[in-house]
């Protein structure tokens, strides 16, 4: 656990006004995520980098028993303001142990574009994973390696860390790797693959986003993976 020195620190309320309803959030990696993991209710779920909440508050609203976690206090804070009572709310660092919660605790186990800004993402997986009950899943969304490919040129083989200067004046650190990269570090983790989904905007984003609707529809900005424990003998 950590305080006061988390990227997204200082920064938590602006992201929070903007994710409520940007393109590349409100209506592209949220609808896609929920319709993966369909219905909730009554199941236990970590979101694991839980931003402001605004998935906490999707999941309570489906009827599920969510926690949520930030290496960030202020997106903590926020959370709790927005969740109150609906969900637990900590602050934790996805980098160190969750000594907190006991083995097979969770249901659905979620890491929405946060895998990527991970140093070590194998050991954050096997982590999360033993907090997972036997039929339960994790679902991730990240870049598409694509997308990165073309925005950032070069090798689309090539591993490593991408900085971006982001207009609230924040520096977007994260990893850029192959999709067989990303699927060996799943194995690599004792997960298997149930199922992968590029994204796709969904129609109310033309109204809202034209340019980013026009953009989504033709070429991948993110993908989602839906992934399961590896038992003995699979």
């Amino acid at each position: 656990m950590q305080s006061g020195d988390a990227p997204y620190d200082g920064f938590a309320e602006t992201f929070a006004r903007e994710a409520a309803v940007s393109a590349y959030n409100a209506y592209y990696d949220r609808p896609t995520v929920l319709g993966l993991i369909g219905d909730v209710s009554g199941l236990d779920i970590l979101d694991a980098g839980c931003g402001p909440g605004l998935y906490l508050s999707e999941l309570a609203a489906r009827g599920a028993r969510p926690v949520g976690i930030d290496q960030s206090a202020d997106m903590v804070r926020l959370a709790g303001q927005r969740l109150r009572s609906l969900a637990e709310v900590r602050q934790h660092d996805l980098a160190e142990p969750l000594t907190w919660a006991g083995n097979e605790r969770f249901d659905i186990v979620l890491l929405t574009l946060v895998l990527h800004y991970l140093p070590d993402r194998v050991s954050t997986l096997r982590e999360l994973a033993r907090v997972l009950r036997p039929s339960g899943q994790i679902v991730v969304s990240t870049s598409h390696p694509t997308a990165d490919w073309l925005t950032h040129g070069g090798s689309y083989f090539a591993s490593g860390f991408i900085e971006e200067p982001w207009s609230n004046g924040m520096t977007h650190r994260y990893r850029h790797q192959s999709l067989q990269a990303w699927l060996d570090e799943f194995t690599a983790a004792g997960l298997t693959l149930d199922r992968l989904v590029e994204h796709q905007p969904i129609q109310t984003m033309a109204r809202h986003h034209p340019d980013e609707h026009e953009k989504l529809s033709r070429q991948p900005g993110f993908m989602a993976v839906r992934l399961r424990k590896r038992h003995p003998g699979t």
